[in-house]
């Protein structure tokens, strides 16, 4: 008997302020020890979730605040700035499972609108 692992709600986060967030992450380029080609490589700093965030994940990114910025890229020291974001930082909603899934015709803005689910229905009615 195949058994399929239960399907993920897929979710929206963004800042409550409807600013794009910033992530305090890494960049280098690197040369492929293969092909000699260069290679660009990124990564988001990951850190313990926040209190609001542990309903959905036991990590997320660290979130830096916009006027940290320029002191992130200026490569000093990152502990001042390596801290949990505020709980109120961002916001979720439910998606549509068609962010899942890639291919011709599942990329555009409808991905990101809100979904009503049964869950959320119930909080609705309250």
């Amino acid at each position: 008997m195949d058994r399929q692992p239960p399907a993920k709600t897929p979710h929206y986060f963004s800042a409550r302020s409807g600013a794009p967030p910033a992530f305090a992450g890494l960049w280098e380029t690197w040369r492929d020890p293969e092909s000699d080609a260069a290679v660009d490589s990124a990564t988001i700093i990951v850190g313990p979730a926040n209190d609001w965030m542990s309903r959905f994940h036991d990590r997320m990114p660290v979130i830096l605040e916009w006027r940290d910025a320029n002191a992130w890229m200026a490569g000093g020291d990152p502990n001042p700035l390596l801290r949990p974001p505020p709980e109120d930082a961002l916001q979720e909603w439910t998606v549509s499972p068609r962010v899942n899934r890639s291919g011709v015709g599942d990329d555009d803005a409808t991905l990101v609108e809100p979904v009503v689910t049964a869950e959320r229905a119930s909080f609705a009615i309250r």
